[in-house]
């Protein structure tokens, strides 16, 4: 089988991009040809369908540079021209989805359909019902104004970065997308990575449950066999610096917890601020490490006593509770979207309530009063959980069956 594996970058960004790679690694270990569509950006793995990947708001040069940033958020033509050179060059079976709005745009499902080429769009986030994609409004605050597609509401409650211009952009881009470009007219099937964000997507979009779909967790390309227990004891947070993660929360619960360290891997908007908040603070049991990646990661992950998820939006699947399980390393994860799905409470990890300090402070303090042995059994069902699963193996065999579903 030929697949076409699609999203917006070609590099391992986020979580999104994590999964597109490692599922096109698995199934060319099972003698599948897989083929790629992208952008063009200056971190892209080396790929040999490169010469068909459009530019980038990053790759992109010229006087009206930001105009044609704007105008490829709607429709970008090129992208449309590329993947239709793409499909005659290398003829797919089947077209995978991982991340397509607001960069690729809409405009490569026309021809994706032209070619009679079925499409399964994985479910990473939330766009595809909220402009602002997080359902978090101006004020950083669960937002679910815009149900019954009143996606006006976006701007109204200024729900990106607080800017009453790029809601209005974001809202403009959903009512266009959903008048000339209709998902569901073009997706064939549908993959949900927790059963909330299906639940949430299908409240919102009805009629995704007439669409083929199935329930598939992200997967680990590798999983320990035993317990590990590392004698560093250090709390880890890794992943995007931003203000729906809850990182600055979790930061004011360690300036309580001066007997507990943590370890910051990661960058993104709010490196600076967090950085400015530890020294006024003065917290010297937070260490920010930097972005890791590769091996680097993987020992990070594995050394830390506990992986501290704190997020304040609804988070789907995240691929931190996934990387983590895979090292034997528990989880301490807030009790909102689809987390509560992959923490079994005092068995892999402990769940608290999103936001709340006093509540985060007491499962750390509780996570931290643990014996080698209890902490060896977390380690144990942290494990157990993803094998049963995180498994590449079951994650392959009923990603191929929804495949088949569609191929003639």
């Amino acid at each position: 089988m030929k697949i076409l594996l699609i999203d917006v970058y070609h590099y391992h960004k986020g979580g999104a991009e994590t999964v597109c790679l490692n599922t096109g690694k698995i199934l060319e270990e099972h003698g599948h040809n897989v083929i790629y569509f992208a952008l063009q950006w200056d971190k892209n793995l080396s790929c040999k369908q490169d010469r068909f990947f459009p530019l980038s708001k990053e790759t992109r040069k010229g006087f009206f540079r930001n105009v044609l940033n704007l105008i490829h958020y709607f429709y970008y033509a090129d992208a449309a021209r590329k993947i239709e050179q793409l499909i005659l060059d290398e003829k797919p079976d089947i077209a995978h989805i991982h991340l397509l709005w607001g960069q690729i745009s809409s405009s490569i499902l026309p021809v994706l359909k032209k070619y009679q080429i079925p499409i399964v769009f994985t479910m990473h986030d939330f766009r595809l019902v909220c402009p602002a994609y997080s359902f978090k409004d101006g004020h950083n605050r669960i937002c679910e104004a815009c149900a019954g597609k009143k996606f006006y509401k976006c701007v109204t409650h200024k729900c990106t970065k607080g800017s009453y211009f790029l809601s209005f952009f974001m809202a403009g881009e959903q009512y266009f997308r959903n008048y000339f470009f209709y998902p569901i007219k073009y997706v064939n099937g549908f993959i949900y990575v927790s059963n909330f964000a299906k639940e949430k997507l299908e409240k919102y979009m009805p009629q995704m449950k007439n669409v083929p779909n199935i329930t598939l967790y992200n997967f680990s390309t590798e999983i320990l066999s035993n317990s590990f227990y590392s004698s560093k004891k250090y709390f880890l947070y890794f992943g995007r610096l931003s203000y729906e993660k809850g990182v600055e929360t979790l930061m004011r619960a360690f300036a309580q917890l001066p007997e507990c360290t943590l370890k910051i891997a990661g960058t993104g908007p709010l490196k600076n601020d967090l950085n400015e908040f530890k020294q006024k603070h003065k917290l010297n049991n937070v260490e920010f490490v930097g972005y890791k990646c590769g091996e680097e990661l993987v020992n990070l992950v594995r050394d830390a006593y506990f992986v501290i998820v704190p997020s304040e939006w609804y988070e789907n699947n995240p691929m931190s509770i996934v990387e983590s399980y895979s090292t034997g390393t528990p989880v301490i994860g807030a009790r909102i979207g689809g987390i509560p799905e992959i923490i079994i409470d005092e068995k892999t990890g402990y769940q608290f309530e999103s936001t709340n300090i006093n509540s985060l402070i007491d499962i750390i303090r509780k996570a931290d009063g643990l014996s080698v042995e209890e902490y060896k059994v977390f380690s144990q069902e942290a494990i157990n959980f993803a094998k049963m699963n995180f498994n590449h193996s079951n994650y392959y065999s009923q990603l191929l069956s929804f495949y088949n579903t569609f191929l003639k």
